[in-house]
């Protein structure tokens, strides 16, 4: 390399430093910005904060602790300030159906009727998380 040349590099080096430095100073870039303050065509303007009101606190619920209370009622049913909560009825007053709904995981793909819009679902589900994982693996 000659001597016109490394002293090119240098000077372009330094023209690149300054550029940068004017740029990250005329842009705010190196400035924290401090709550309720925006920068709106490069002046500095306070924000209007909203009203705050008062900080709620948590409630802590009381848990029913009672066995025969929690055998007879559903406990949290009641959604007024009066009343009582629902009272539980014997077995044989509820529907048959009710017993056998599935409250575990949902049904195997097997288990699926083929021609239902649940087997299509769960088919296209799976389909779509897998293609989100194959995606993934992908590089740039």
């Amino acid at each position: 390399m000659t001597t016109n040349t490394i002293l090119n590099l240098i000077n372009t080096r330094t023209q690149l430093l300054r550029t940068v430095q004017f740029t990250v100073q005329k842009c705010n870039y190196a400035k924290k910005e401090s709550a309720g303050v925006s920068m709106l065509g490069g002046a500095l303007k306070k924000k209007k904060l909203g009203k705050v009101g008062p900080v709620a606190e948590k409630r802590v619920l009381p848990v029913e602790t009672d066995p025969n209370r929690l055998v007879k009622y559903a406990c949290g049913t009641n959604i007024y300030k009066t009343g009582e909560d629902v009272e539980l009825k014997p077995d044989s007053e509820y529907p048959e159906w009710l017993w056998n709904i599935r409250t575990g995981d949902p049904a195997p793909l097997e288990e699926l009727d083929p021609n239902s819009k649940e087997y299509w679902r769960r088919i296209r589900k799976m389909a779509m998380r897998r293609n989100n994982k194959l995606a993934q693996l992908k590089s740039f």
